[in-house]
């Protein structure tokens, strides 16, 4: 009779999974060892924070749950951050935690949480994952498996924790229990959009003089970017997004305004502000996407009417009143909604003065950003780093990014330029997601080129992530934006308090030859690494570092200039109250 782990690992493989994201411990080894005689490979790393957030980002890129297994207790705290990151983003994770032996439960053995209760592990993970399961006996695993991989991928995505006491990962258990399951692997049926509600929403658009769509990271989870497309051309209605919808439309498609809120654009933001009728896809209207909801900024919710199709209920009419709410998996919705554009009004809708604005502000944008993108100073300037990055990369490149510079400017000023290519920590913005979330990108897709951009700060949190990388061989660049600080805070502090305490490093901020040199970190773990000493240098090293096949790191000095807005964030007023400032020091 075979053991529980021995019929898991069977399990998996019949579920078509892959990869397995972890970090071993006296709890896992029996299943670690059932993966041995696998075709599954285990992704092992050196901290468990990596291993969640590269789990995540694998997800984002296969579309299916991945799998992340823990140790007990210090290995299931330290994956938390990064399985927090994929609930607060949706994205399908089941987490599998070893644990103490459950005939042990209570009597506190090494590295047991009961401070509170006995047994009590599975409820750290409470607050974030969608469902978190103690199994307490080996034949009822098959079943919870089953009911894991279900909730992680249906409804509104996330992760999901099963707990596993060691004992039973080696229990025998009789194959009828998991060979029940083998046929019940099917995916959920989705929900859809009625032909009456979506003609009410087809209706509305149609006779709105300034309709926009606003398009959220729901969209892509959905694989959706084709229908929305589809829906864009038949329709010519513009596309605002929120950060996390980045990439749902190509950048470049002449009806996409760009990201929405604190750091969106006065194009995208005056549009929404002056927009008739709004529907929303796939979307939190979370605070930084919305100008922390102050009117006159980014929306005007009413007058300006919403409707709004999601997934998850909870969603519809959290922060604005919505005039038509679906409840709706935004793939099928878009399916019946292009039907019934399609049947309502045959001949679709020009629009060329919209088109026309938005090209002409894209050129006046492109040329008033110009002496930045080109600048030679060195340290550089964000702008150059991001438009060098750009021109070097092919279309399908797939970018992660962290926090600061690399996520609000990319989210500004990077076009994204195929549907799901860009990987960004959007609700959690957690700092140290962009490099392991690189792992995780490669070894879903390796055929495409991954890069990674990332502060000196987020960088800096997990550099053995190189470690892995050289291990596996895989070809990634991490462009480490060095400006010898955490820039966004420190540029926050500098406007509103006029100092820089906690938030810069020692030296001045941008300095080439202060702090780490983690080019000379990177070759210390094996990997290659090259320290950029003025601005010409990072285009052709970045060509280079594609071209070389090995693992590269790039550390690039930057000036901390701050990311400009045109919309509005309430801690500016809570720092500066009545005084109207600007995250901007002056």
């Amino acid at each position: 009779m075979k053991t529980v782990s021995e019929h898991l690992v069977e399990y998996f493989e019949n579920r078509g999974v892959k990869h397995i994201f972890g970090l071993c411990g006296h709890t896992n080894i029996a299943l670690l060892s059932a993966l041995a005689a696998s075709d599954i490979d285990f992704i092992t790393v050196r901290h468990e924070q990596i291993a969640a957030h590269a789990a995540d980002s694998y997800a984002r890129i296969t579309g299916k749950a991945s799998v992340l297994l823990t140790h007990l207790s210090p290995g299931l705290t330290n994956a938390t951050t990064g399985v927090a990151n994929a609930a607060l983003d949706c994205i399908p994770m089941v987490v599998i935690a070893g644990d103490v032996p459950s005939y042990y439960y209570g009597k506190h053995p090494h590295q047991e949480v009961n401070l509170h209760a006995d047994a009590s592990q599975y409820e750290i993970y409470r607050p974030f994952v969608k469902r978190s399961w103690r199994v307490d006996t080996a034949e009822l695993l098959p079943e919870i498996m089953q009911k894991a991989f279900q909730l992680a991928e249906s409804g509104q995505p996330g992760p999901v924790l099963v707990n596993v006491p060691m004992d039973v990962f080696s229990k025998p258990v009789a194959a009828s229990y998991f060979d029940r399951l083998t046929s019940s692997f099917s995916t959920l049926h989705k929900p859809s959009i009625d032909d009456e509600t979506g003609r009410l929403i087809i209706q509305a658009l149609g006779q709105a003089s300034s309709p926009v769509l606003y398009i959220g990271g729901g969209l892509l989870l959905a694989d959706a970017s084709d229908e929305l497309q589809r829906f864009v051309d038949h329709m010519q209605i513009p596309v605002a997004h929120s950060l996390m919808g980045k990439g749902a439309l190509r950048d470049d498609h002449p009806l996409v305004l760009g990201m929405t809120g604190f750091w969106g654009t006065e194009l995208v933001n005056q549009t929404c502000l002056g927009a008739d009728n709004i529907l929303a896809i796939g979307t939190r209207f979370k605070e930084a996407d919305c100008s922390s909801w102050y009117d006159d900024y980014t929306f005007n919710i009413p007058p300006t009417r919403l409707m709004h199709i999601d997934i998850e209920p909870a969603e519809i009419g959290r922060n604005y009143p919505t005039e038509i709410g679906v409840v709706a998996d935004a793939r099928s919705a878009l399916q019946v909604l292009n039907r019934l554009a399609r049947e309502i009004y045959p001949d679709g809708f020009q629009r060329p003065d919209i088109v026309a604005k938005i090209a002409r502000w894209r050129h006046e944008f492109k040329t008033s950003n110009q002496q930045m993108a080109t600048s030679d100073a060195f340290p550089m300037m964000p702008e150059r780093i991001l438009a060098d990055t750009r021109s070097v990369l092919p279309d399908d490149a797939i970018i992660t990014t962290d926090v600061g510079w690399n996520k609000n400017g990319v989210g500004q000023q990077f076009d994204i330029l195929e549907p799901g290519s860009v990987l960004i920590p959007g609700g959690f913005a957690t700092m140290g997601f962009g490099p392991p979330a690189a792992l995780g990108a490669k070894i879903a897709a390796p055929e495409r080129i991954v890069v990674s951009l990332v502060g000196d700060g987020g960088f800096g949190q997990n550099p053995s992530v190189l470690t892995t990388a050289v291990e596996r061989q895989l070809v990634i660049v991490w462009i480490v934006m060095n400006n010898n600080a955490f820039g966004t805070i420190a540029g926050l502090q500098k406007a509103h308090y006029d100092l820089n305490y906690g938030t810069t490093f020692p030296g001045n901020v941008g300095d080439a030859d202060l702090g780490p040199d983690y080019a000379a970190i990177a070759r210390a773990y094996g990997a290659e690494g090259i320290r950029i000493r003025s601005a010409d240098q990072l285009r052709p090293a970045l060509a280079k570092a594609i071209a070389s096949n090995r693992p590269t790191v790039l550390d690039v000095a930057m000036i901390n200039n701050p990311t400009p807005t045109t919309g509005h964030w309430n801690i500016l007023d809570i720092y500066s109250p009545g005084m109207n400032k600007s995250h901007v020091a002056t």
